[in-house]
């Protein structure tokens, strides 16, 4: 059991505030699309590269962001969503689809694959909301704040996890995050970045971790020993009570990572775990390497560290520090390449690289800081298709509309109180659906396939320009048949199908749809 010293880490809070503030406040660049690729053991296994090559997808709100989990054609369909602003309790509700499995308070990732989440314009914040992956894989978190979760007074998230992984868990890279908590778990925090019951192959990367009672743990108990294969570089820790992190059974490397402040302790392994700890830097910290609060020991393989006004404990019952002049106990073998900073430089490349917001820019392993190449940033939503479709003002309905058909019917990804599916399909501009959020999708249905080549999108008097970016998709292959922006007519090439989906990926306000008429020609 750990003996949190809240008090010593509530007064270098204090201290610190201001700082913190004018850090939240300041300029940020820009960022438009996942920079780099993935490090470390988050390029083992297959590799982890997000929602690359999938559709791009702008998001304000909590609940745009599940909405556009819950639009794909399927829980593995890739995605980037491109995050600005303040995502907190009020915005995050949970969105219902069969490709998600969301949930109100928190960025539920769960059961889905090939998602990246990036912060973009002039930054995201998550604030008091945490961020839950589970039974996932192929996860990338890039370029965000994720501020003052709790797990205990108001308003709870997450248990508290500012970033939390469980339960079958693989392939996750978070990279230039800022993890930062106001106290220990007697102010109701817990940890900035855990991973539990079987997660697997994950890297943290240029990222600071600061202000919290603990820093992250890899396992929940000692007997939680599936967990292994994770990555630290090139990160801060800095005013951290202990666990930078708590190592349980699995195998774990640590290297170009700036240490400073860890009142407590620091890297612990325990349980038979394996560290390799190399070229960091420690500053103004106590037992910063060992196995701490438990008889079960583990290992490290250490080499061309930096231990500056670092202090030691006396070994004992439940308490092996690694220092004051720690040597090798067992050998880790890395299978990836990787790039190691002289650890002299470390306090240095890592202040000009890491957290969100810093540009996305790396070391060259020269103790040089690299801004990522220019990228064209990809479009909020995919290209024409062949023939490119054409939008212009509704005309007068002509020809049957397959959406009044008997046997028709309408549903859609989420509606807003007092509207429904069924509206878009009732002949009367006088009701509309809308989407409980700013985005969403909406549905006609038949039951056997209906050949379609014309849609008509009509919206309700006096809300005309509310729908912006849109997508027309064949559900029954997931195919995007038109894209573009605004209400209208909507041709494309005769496609046969039994549902086809208007799904809208921005908006002006809260979008709203009066009647979504189908033609065959």
């Amino acid at each position: 059991m750990e003996r949190p010293v809240t008090r010593r880490l509530q007064a270098t809070l204090a201290t610190a505030a201001v700082g913190i503030a004018v850090a939240v406040a300041m300029p940020t660049p820009q960022a438009s699309a996942a920079a780099g690729t993935a490090t470390g053991f988050a390029t083992q296994n297959g590799g982890t590269t997000g929602g690359a090559g999938g559709q791009t997808v702008r998001a304000t709100t909590g609940t745009a962001i599940h909405a556009a989990l819950c639009n794909r054609a399927s829980s593995s369909t890739p995605i980037i969503i491109e995050v600005s602003g303040t995502i907190n309790h009020g915005n995050t509700t949970k969105v219902s689809g069969s490709s998600c499995n969301t949930a109100a308070g928190v960025i539920e990732l769960k059961q889905i694959s090939n998602v990246t989440i990036i912060g973009v314009g002039g930054g995201a914040v998550f604030d008091q909301l945490g961020i839950h992956i589970r039974d996932s894989r192929n996860i990338i978190i890039q370029n965000v704040t994720v501020r003052n979760v709790k797990k205990s007074g108001s308003p709870t998230s997450n248990g508290g996890d500012a970033i939390g992984m469980e339960s079958t868990v693989r392939n996750v890279w978070v990279d230039h995050v800022t993890l930062e908590a106001s106290g220990g778990e007697a102010e109701g925090f817990d940890g900035l970045f855990d991973m539990k019951d079987d997660t697997q192959y994950v890297t943290l990367s240029y990222s600071i971790l600061r202000n919290s009672g603990r820093g992250g743990l890899i396992g929940s108990s000692e007997s939680d020993r599936s967990n292994s294969f994770i990555t630290f570089d090139h990160n801060l820790y800095e005013n951290i009570d202990s666990r930078t992190p708590l190592l349980r059974g699995g195998v774990a490397h640590m290297y170009n990572n700036h240490y400073t402040g860890l009142h407590e302790s620091g890297i612990n392994s325990r349980a038979g775990a394996r560290a390799k700890v190399e070229n960091n830097y420690f500053r103004n910290s106590k037992d910063v390497l060992g196995t701490f609060y438990t008889n079960e020991r583990g290992s490290w393989q250490v080499g061309g560290n930096i231990f500056d006004n670092v202090t030691w404990s006396a070994p004992g019952n439940e308490n092996y520090p690694a220092g004051p002049n720690p040597t090798s106990t067992t050998t880790v073998a890395i299978p990836y390449s990787y790039r190691l900073d002289g650890a002299s430089c470390v306090p240095d490349i890592v202040r000009q690289t890491a957290g969100a917001n810093t540009g996305l820019r790396t070391s060259d392993g020269n103790c040089t800081p690299q801004s990522p190449p220019p990228t064209t940033p990809a479009p909020t939503t995919p290209a024409p298709t062949t023939p490119p479709p054409t939008t212009t003002s509704p005309p007068p309905p002509s020809g049957t509309n397959l959406s009044l058909a008997s046997g028709a019917g309408a549903d859609g990804s989420s509606k807003a109180d007092g509207t429904s599916y069924g509206n878009v399909r009732d002949a009367d501009l006088g009701t509309w659906w809308s989407p409980s959020g700013s985005t969403g999708t909406i549905s006609i249905k038949w039951g056997s396939a209906t050949r379609v080549s014309r849609v008509i999108i009509r919206e309700p008097s006096g809300t005309q320009g509310s729908i912006g970016s849109w997508q027309l998709v064949n559900n029954d292959t997931g195919a995007v048949l038109a894209s573009g922006s605004g209400a209208g007519a909507i041709s494309f090439a005769a496609t046969s199908l039994q549902k086809i989906n208007f799904r809208i990926t921005s908006s002006n306000g809260t979008p709203r749809v009066g009647e979504f008429e189908t033609y065959a020609s």
